[in-house]
């Protein structure tokens, strides 16, 4: 048999003793080593915290804006009618209580009520001292302010940490697995393409797992902060007008 025959059977030998690779998901995950698979679970667990993230803030926000946009139209009945006691109670209503308007002017509405009731009970403002009822309704704003956007940005920390590691998380579960596979490639002296791609091609599925689990978070990150930026300007404009509000009406 001539020497050029002996290399071609040789070559084919090699061939069909290398490793052959299923890139279907149950196959690769079969394939993959302990601490891939490690990584693989992590990444699992990642994905699905985002997810019910997102998920609870887009039933969160939805039901805050609907309540609001319902509180904001019964309010501005109650105060030109002067009922400010019903406004206070309405504010803290059960059924507009998860509404982001109801809980910053809810405040605001108490202190002013309190304020009038401290100012008719002394007998002025020349008994209570400097006391200013605007003042003391804008500092409960700000704390209102402060604690319900607080409230609205709850869990979006988690989207931002999630979006910026899931790639390194997978990367780690690929160098390991590239590590692997030349380690594995050394030992049995294996120096064909197959055995390469094979255990290379299995350690990339973690990098892509990653960026699977990155991309919508961090695009859930930035939907829901520009619905809280709104929120905030919801906020600022009602309060805004509720001081306007209770300056025209006197102090």
């Amino acid at each position: 048999m001539s020497l050029p025959v002996l290399d071609v059977v040789h070559q084919l030998l090699l061939t069909a003793n290398e490793p052959t690779m299923s890139f279907d998901l149950m196959s690769m995950w079969r394939s993959m080593g302990p601490f891939a698979k490690f990584i693989g679970i992590v990444l699992a667990i990642m994905s699905v915290w985002s997810l019910a993230v997102a998920v609870e803030r887009m039933v969160t926000y939805s039901r805050a804006g609907a309540a609001s946009r319902k509180f904001a139209i019964e309010l501005a009945t109650l105060l030109p009618a002067g009922k400010l006691k019903e406004a206070v109670e309405l504010a803290h209503s059960k059924h507009y209580s998860k509404g982001y308007l109801a809980r910053v002017l809810g405040m605001g509405l108490e202190e002013y009520r309190h304020g009038l009731e401290s100012h008719q009970k002394h007998g002025g403002a020349q008994e209570i001292g400097q006391f200013d009822v605007v003042a003391a309704v804008n500092r409960a704003i700000d704390r209102g302010t402060l604690r319900t956007i607080t409230d609205m940005r709850r869990g979006l920390g988690s989207l931002a940490t999630i979006g910026s590691t899931a790639p390194f998380v997978g990367l780690l579960g690929t160098v390991a697995g590239i590590i692997t596979a030349f380690q594995a490639m050394a030992a049995t002296g294996s120096g064909g393409l197959g055995s390469v791609s094979a255990g290379i091609s299995e350690a990339l599925v973690t990098t892509a797992f990653g960026l699977l689990v990155a991309i919508p978070a961090v695009m859930f990150f930035n939907y829901f902060t520009n619905r809280v930026e709104e929120i905030m300007v919801d906020v600022n404009d009602s309060t805004t007008e509720l001081v306007d509000f209770i300056i025209k009406e006197g102090r």
